[in-house]
């Protein structure tokens, strides 16, 4: 049995809308539901909000974050909260949590996954977008649990403020956190990751960088060369660098990445010493391209990471989607943002409950087996079936 449902309210954040879109929830599963995901905007009256749907939904296996805009099978939506359920007895789902993580985001991510099953088969996982360091929290996870883990999610956001970020699990309300659901038992699973940004001119090699900072490009200060680049909207850096990500190529895919590029965003410069910091890791010795894309080539990326997580289950019938876009290509898409989960909707049909949110950075694998990685400026579609 697996049933899957979602429901959406634009109210206001109490107790009572909470209890109320939990029992939405319910009667539209005709159950309790096993697990649930909450994503929202970041209102006043979360805790408030999750109190009302704890009392509800009958369950604690409940996760999730806010974000940068919400999506389901009702559309795209701001200021609102979505509620997704999946009531199944043929998949067990364990909740953790950690706090604390921009202390070190490496044992946050151990202590994350201490608290999962050894036999956890699938993961979805939601980390502060502002404190945490995504690639930290997935060294830490595979450190203790197997390496091909496959792990879907993303990073809270605030609405394009980063200030600070939320994110949920049971009945807390919690921030420097992350937040994680394990999936074990009877289901397949389906992954596409697709971004539809292109390299810009010749590759060149990182000379110099520290974690998520880059210092030199080919032996040049980093932000000196994006400033040539860029020319007379250099000045507007770094928000116009969410247009211009870096793609790391070659082996920092741990493998063949075919024409695939991990992007990173821009966050903030430091015109001083001419670094750039961004929302990943930027490894020393690596090969990158300067990319670009529009608003074409950004949704045909979004289609084709739903087919590819549609090959990928097969002839499997996919019973929920989850999509994960990243805040960037809600800010080039702008009022054509709605296309992008349209898409998703033309490859899986309207009937399949669809759940997603747009986030500050991207967590999927690149294919079945292959590493889960910290994305950024990417699609990422995750799809369940029995």
């Amino acid at each position: 049995m697996f049933k899957a449902a979602t429901v959406t309210t634009d109210k206001t954040f109490l107790r009572d809308s909470g209890r109320s879109l939990g029992q939405a929830l319910v009667r539209k599963l005709g159950q309790s539901p096993n697990a649930c995901w909450l994503f929202c905007a970041p209102k006043e009256g979360l805790q408030e909000l999750l109190e009302g749907i704890n009392e509800a939904v009958g369950t604690g296996n409940i996760v999730g974050c806010t974000g940068d805009g919400e999506m389901s099978g009702d559309g795209y939506s701001t200021g609102s909260a979505i509620l997704a359920g999946i009531a199944s007895d043929q998949i067990d789902f364990t909740v953790a949590y950690a706090e604390n993580i921009s202390q070190n985001c490496e044992s946050a991510g151990k202590r994350l996954a201490a608290k999962l099953a050894p036999t956890v088969q699938y993961v979805h996982l939601f980390s502060d977008g502002i404190t945490g360091n995504g690639c930290g929290i997935l060294r830490g996870i595979f450190s203790v649990l197997r390496e091909d883990l496959p792990i879907a999610g993303g990073t809270a956001g605030d609405n394009g403020k980063f200030q600070r970020t939320w994110q949920f699990a049971g009945r807390k309300v919690l921030t420097d956190a992350a937040v994680a659901i394990g999936f074990t038992g009877d289901f397949h699973l389906g992954t596409g990751v697709r971004s539809g940004w292109s390299p810009i001119g010749l590759a060149k090699k990182v000379t110099r960088a520290s974690g998520n900072i880059l210092y030199e490009l080919n032996g040049e200060p980093a932000l000196q060369v994006y400033e040539r680049f860029l020319g007379k909207h250099a000045e507007k850096l770094p928000a116009v660098g969410v247009e211009y990500p870096l793609g790391l190529v070659g082996k920092c895919l741990d493998g063949d990445s075919g024409d695939y590029y991990l992007l990173r965003a821009t966050m903030s410069v430091d015109r001083q010493e001419g670094s750039i910091r961004f929302a990943g890791e930027i490894p020393e010795g690596a090969t990158v391209h300067l990319t670009c894309g529009d608003n074409r080539s950004i949704l045909e990326a979004s289609s084709a990471a739903a087919r590819l997580a549609d090959e990928e289950i097969g002839d499997i019938l996919p019973r929920m989607v989850f999509f994960y876009s990243c805040m960037a290509r809600k800010i080039i898409l702008g009022q054509r943002t709605q296309e992008e989960l349209d898409r998703i909707r033309q490859v899986f049909g309207a009937e399949v409950p669809i759940i997603g949110f747009y986030t500050y950075g991207e967590y999927c694998r690149m294919g079945c087996g292959s590493p889960s990685l910290f994305h950024n400026e990417t699609a990422t579609v995750s799809v369940i079936g029995v």
